[in-house]
């Protein structure tokens, strides 16, 4: 695992970056990961849409935009944050409706985030490039930026098949997005796809700015697994899971019942998004019929929350009431975007402990919750409606 790690940091060290005359810079070539950035802060429905790559040709450029192999090889929130403010997004304004249409950029942006690996560009800048950085709690930083003046795609782009069949077919978005995950196309790629308006009925194709994207992603998925994840039998045993990455602490307890789920996360004093000297919290929850209304609270977080644990469950053809805990400490001192909390549950999901009633799960909850990170979890308990519920209902299975 480490090889991938040093490889990629490494490669920042060779590929001159430091030595480009980034003031003057007007013509480059590069690799994009691939990757394009629809932005929000225009007045709807104008866009900015950005090709994101590197001003150098760099091999296996895709390491510039894979949280999964962040996550899987351990990166530093040091190591992200120097891939990513090597990437520069070129943009350019857009209608979200320019993608019904033959626009040249437009169409050069539709074809790199379609791609299945990077995509050679040679980018022509209009503009000094703007250094400024941004945090965001949904996106991973997106490097410099500057405004496009010309751009063609000089090497080849691969589309799979499948993709380029959901882009040419007469279906909803959501039934495009469904087929595609089920093929094996993993939310990532599916966000990009959707954010370049690809997908849906051509009357209806427009582009999604890329923080709209990956929640709607995020939600679509999770939707229909829960489809599914309703009518499986119950959990056989309480579970108690256990994580951290970056920062970011998890305890998720998984109780024998109908599908519930509920959200608390707590952010320490000094982590990314508390600058104040006082513990902050939110949450957000739904009962066995979903939600109807946005999560406004955790916001992305918690559909980037809900989409490994229903992945878990139709893994395991289970259905439960599920509460999480996140603890974001000060750790977690940048912000990288809303794929650290989908990889940091999906690494939680692989260390459990299993326990035999609801009162067992809380107590040993509560222990471990102090002896591994110092936190006194009942602040959370006292709070949880999931736990209220299970304190004061009667199952069925109580009576026999």
């Amino acid at each position: 695992m480490q090889e991938v790690k040093f490889g990629a940091v490494e490669k920042l060290s060779k590929v001159g970056f430091k030595t480009k005359d980034f003031l003057n810079l007007s013509k480059f070539e590069g690799s994009s990961p691939p990757t394009v950035f629809i932005g929000s802060q225009l007045k709807y429905p104008l866009v900015n849409v950005g090709i994101l790559s590197p001003v150098e040709k760099v091999e296996d450029a895709g390491i510039f935009d894979d949280p999964k192999i962040w996550a899987k090889n351990e990166f530093s929130i040091t190591d992200v944050l120097k891939l990513r403010e090597n990437l520069l997004n070129s943009r350019f304004q857009s209608k979200v409706t320019d993608s019904r249409v033959n626009k040249k950029f437009t169409e050069l942006a539709k074809e790199i985030a379609i791609s299945s690996g990077p995509v050679d560009v040679e980018i022509e800048l209009k503009s000094k490039i703007n250094f400024g950085k941004t945090t965001d709690k949904v996106l991973t930083p997106n490097g410099m930026r500057a405004e496009l003046k010309n751009a063609q795609i000089t090497g080849n782009v691969k589309v799979e098949t499948k993709v380029d069949r959901m882009m040419n077919d007469e279906v909803k978005a959501n039934e495009g997005m469904s087929y595609l995950y089920s093929s094996g196309v993993n939310e990532y790629s599916l966000s990009k796809i959707l954010s370049v308006g690809v997908l849906g009925l051509k009357k209806d194709k427009k582009m999604v700015p890329t923080r709209w994207s990956i929640t709607a992603t995020d939600d679509i998925i999770g939707k229909n697994l829960l489809k599914k994840v309703r009518d499986y039998k119950w959990l056989e045993s309480h579970k108690l899971f256990t994580g951290e990455f970056m920062g970011n602490q998890y305890l998720i307890l998984m109780f024998p019942n109908v599908w519930s789920f509920e959200l608390f996360e707590l952010y320490y004093p000094g982590s990314s998004w508390n600058s104040g000297n006082e513990l902050k919290a939110s949450t957000d929850s739904e009962s066995y019929k979903g939600r109807t209304m946005y999560a406004s609270n955790c916001a992305g977080g918690y559909y980037a929350t809900r989409l490994p644990i229903l992945e878990y469950l139709d893994s395991i053809k289970r259905q439960a009431g599920v509460l999480v805990i996140r603890l974001e400490t000060p750790g977690y001192w940048a912000s990288l975007g809303v794929w650290v909390v989908r990889e940091s549950v999906r690494k939680a999901l692989f260390n459990f402990s299993n326990f035999e009633s609801n009162h067992e799960l809380i107590e040993e909850s509560k222990k471990l919750a102090l002896k591994q990170f110092n936190f006194d979890i009942d602040f959370v308990f006292k709070r949880s409606n999931l736990l209220k519920t299970y304190g004061t209902q009667k199952n069925l299975s109580n009576w026999f």
